[in-house]
């Protein structure tokens, strides 16, 4: 019996150890099944949640450890939207004891306040994502600890400054979203070093400068191949080629590029390279109408375009002198009086590197229309057999219009590469030579290498005799003006740099130089769309050299042995009238000086209009054509660079030559020219002058946007001196009254209200009267009548501006003087 007690004692100790032995195999199993977070980052995403004032959701912070619940499994974070914040665990290290975090989302958390240092304890992390929150400040420079990241995201926040050199240290790199921010300053070199990075997004900063030239070239050991071609031009986005009128041949350019690539042509000719963002599913632009009245329409069907950066190369080209022509036309903001026309875009454009123009933006320059025509001419130099064109997205202008599918960026409709040289290759075709048929080729060759001597000196002899001839008739029409040639302008103007460009109007590029004489120089260079002949150029330089009064600018002289043709004329150091009154000048003219540019532009358009042997209407008078000398004495530029007007006929041109708000209505609408459409700009010009405004103006009230409506305004509530500059300080009212009441005569709709010049000039000299204005000009009552106003998109001055026969550009020049 008592051993059956004892036994019974034993089996009952027994089943206890068996139990605490397999309680602690199990504990022990449950320690080796539970690895912990990396005590240091577990510190450091708490303080850092802790600082932004978020907790860890319990669906990955169970009981306190962090990498545990979701944070540990195999899955992607994808399949679990709903929880933010969120955080990703790689357990496997120390023999599956240790845990790092490799993926921290904090999007959309309504984050504040700069990003604390901590971030920098995360060695191991792999994507970062801190969009869309009100953050501020710097980049912390120890996001340069997480070299082993592949993504960071941080759009759409408020981060200022620039990018910290230690994000060079992410070498892993792959997808870089950076855009929406305040970030200033070049985009940093370092960028171009990081050769996984396939996807950037700068948008929506304040960058400076180009994309660091390697970003698009790093992800390949392409070479610029060896010199054989001197020209190329590009149909961007089209899918074949075409001849140009001018028997340009344009290549197809029909590759979709995406986010982030870059393509070679077959013949190693030209590349393209794009620069954007992720959704750039598609960077090609198809217009939506049809082209009317341009030439070579069929380059502006399609575009390239591109949410960042846009880049054209030319590879392999023959060192030199090159004019590059960019040709432009807006195909994505419509003309409709809807949201979708707010669009605005706006881009720098860079050649070699260089900035050409800042600030680009296709439709404003094309007078606030779409589907018309911008072009661009720049001369570059290429010397290391390679040339960049680069379009630059600087974060102006609007984002999401029409549609949030990146139509903001640069956009391009042709281009081409064109040398100002004699080429010594063959685009595409190296010359070679023949080992076969020696003794013959030499034979043939010096047969050939005779005649073409012969050929050349006959042809020489005779061109230069056409040229002494030529000369010879000039110096018999004018008097003997300067005849230059073409080498002597060249060193003048330093072979044309663009570093002397004075300006760019409708008839052409001009340039400032000097001659040898130390006279300082102002060269035009007319465009080669002209169907004249060398006689008709002759002539018309003799009758605009016959043509000299003291407020009209001096024609030296021109040159006609050059391809296009030259024009001389005085240079006036003072620049236009528009720099002077509301410009960038520093010229401060008082009411005086005003006055007396007012009288002598009146006194030199009676010269044109009834005092010339030849009768001449300007067509394009406005303040941009009004240069001013050293004593700030007026003088008419451009004058007989239209067709002249002949005394006997009544003109009704098919063309309109001249430029919104300037424009008289019967010139506008009906095409019809007499010397009264000079005398209505001219009304323009005078107030202007007296105002210190354009004639259009945006950024005022609505009331005011309009200088004439604005005039009139005033003048009806007996206010008219209300117009005057507020700068002027002193100034002599019965003048002013005087000058504002002529400007009133001047602008009137009917050209028969309209006094001439001579009448003019007498009116605001006090010699007569001037009548007292009873009648607004209809074009202003019935366009208020209609309910006018202005608005943010208002791109002209008159309500005639959506009239399709002259609306299709701003500056719509008719070249007559130039040499085909």
């Amino acid at each position: 019996m008592r051993s059956c007690s004892i036994r019974g004692v034993i089996r009952h100790h027994l089943a206890w150890l068996v139990l605490i032995l397999w309680s602690w195999r199990v504990a022990a199993a449950q320690d080796q099944q539970a690895p912990k977070t990396d005590p240091v980052e577990a510190a450091a995403l708490n303080t850092i949640l802790g600082r932004w004032g978020k907790k860890a959701s319990p669906e990955w912070n169970i009981s306190g450890e962090l990498c545990s619940g979701f944070a540990a499994d195999k899955t992607d974070w994808d399949y679990y939207p709903n929880i933010n914040p969120f955080i990703k665990c790689d357990c496997t290290f120390s023999n599956n004891t240790l845990c790092h975090i490799t993926r921290l989302n904090l999007y959309r958390n309504y984050l504040t306040g700069p990003i604390p240092s901590f971030i920098g304890k995360f060695t191991s992390m792999q994507y970062l994502s801190l969009s869309f929150n009100p953050l501020s400040g710097l980049l912390p420079k120890e996001l340069g600890n997480l070299t082993n990241l592949l993504s960071l995201g941080i759009s759409s926040d408020n981060f200022t400054g620039s990018l910290p050199e230690e994000l060079g240290n992410l070498t892993k790199l792959q997808q870089l979203r950076a855009s929406d921010n305040v970030f200033k300053g070049k985009i940093p070199a370092y960028l171009g070093t990081m050769t996984n990075l396939v996807e950037i997004a700068f948008h929506g900063n304040s960058f400076e400068g180009p994309v660091p030239e390697r970003i698009w070239w790093q992800t390949t050991s392409y070479s610029i191949p060896p010199v054989k071609d001197y020209s190329f031009a590009v149909d961007c986005g089209s899918n074949a080629s075409i001849r140009g009128s001018d028997d340009t041949i344009y290549e197809a350019d029909p590759t979709n590029l995406g986010a982030a690539r870059y393509y070679v042509t077959g013949q190693t000719r030209w590349g393209v390279s794009s620069v954007g963002n992720a959704i750039d599913e598609k960077n090609i632009i198809y217009g939506s109408q049809p082209f009317q009245n341009v030439v070579d329409s069929e380059l502006f069907e399609t575009a390239r375009m591109s949410s960042s950066s846009l880049r054209y190369y030319g590879l392999g080209l023959e060192n030199g002198n090159y004019t590059v022509l960019l040709q432009f036309a807006e195909l994505a903001f419509p003309d409709s009086q809807t949201w979708l026309s707010l669009g605005r875009r706006v881009f720098d454009i860079y050649i070699q590197g260089a900035l050409k123009q800042k600030d680009f933006d296709i439709r404003k320059t094309a007078g606030g229309k779409s589907f018309s025509v911008v072009n661009r001419s720049f001369m570059v130099t290429v010397s290391k057999n390679f040339l960049e064109i680069h379009l630059f997205w600087a974060g102006k202008g609007t984002v999401d219009i029409p549609t949030k599918d990146n139509y903001y960026g640069p956009m391009i409709s042709a281009l081409s590469v064109t040398p100002n040289f004699t080429p010594t290759v063959r685009n595409g075709i190296p010359k070679r030579k023949s080992k076969a048929g020696a003794i013959s080729g030499i034979l043939i060759g010096a047969i050939v290498l005779v005649l073409a001597a012969l050929f050349g000196v006959f042809t020489l002899v005779k061109k230069r005799r056409a040229l002494a001839q030529q000369k010879e008739e000039l110096y018999s029409l004018v008097g003997r003006p300067d005849v230059f040639s073409y080498a002597e302008l060249k060193l003048a103007t330093d072979n044309f740099s663009s570093q002397n460009i004075l300006g760019e109007g409708g008839f052409g590029p001009v340039y400032k130089g000097k001659l040898p004489d130390e006279r300082v120089i102002a060269v035009k260079q007319l465009s080669q769309s002209s169907h004249q002949g060398t006689s008709q150029f002759v002539t018309e330089v003799a009758t605009i050299s016959a043509v000299q009064h003291r407020n009209l600018v001096i024609l030296h002289g021109c040159c006609i042995d050059s391809k296009t043709p030259l024009l001389v004329y005085e240079y006036l150091e003072n620049g236009s009238l528009d720099r002077a009154i509301f410009g960038d000048s520093n010229l401060n003219l008082d009411w005086v000086m005003r006055f007396e540019i007012i009288l002598g532009i009146a006194r030199g358009l009676t010269y044109l209009h009834e005092e010339s042997s030849v009768r001449i209407v300007h067509r394009d008078i406005k303040a941009s054509n009004v240069l001013l000398d050293t004593n700030l004495i007026p003088k008419i530029s451009d004058f007989g660079l239209a067709k002249l007007y002949d005394e006997n006929q009544t003109h009704v041109s098919t063309r309109i030559a001249g430029t919104l708000g300037y424009l008289a209505p019967e010139y506008a609408m009906r095409g019809h020219l007499s010397e009264k459409a000079d005398i209505f700009a001219f009304g323009v010009v005078m107030l202007e002058t007296v105002a210190g405004r354009p004639n259009t103006d945006n950024s005022l009230e609505e009331s005011q946007i309009c200088l004439l409506e604005w005039a009139w305004g005033l003048y009806e509530m007996d206010q008219a001196l209300g117009i005057v500059d507020p700068s002027l300080k002193e100034f002599d009212k019965d003048e002013a009254f005087r000058v504002i009441y002529v400007a009133l005569v001047c602008t009137q709709g009917s050209p028969h209200q309209r006094p001439p010049m001579s009448k003019v000039v007498t009116m605001l000299t006090g010699d007569v009267d001037v009548a007292k204005v009873v009648t607004k000009p209809s074009y202003i009552t019935e366009w208020q009548l209609r309910g006018g106003g202005y608005s943010s998109n208002t791109t002209s001055s008159y309500p005639w501006s959506s009239n399709p026969e002259w609306s299709r550009q701003k500056e719509i020049t008719e070249v007559s003087l130039q040499v085909r």
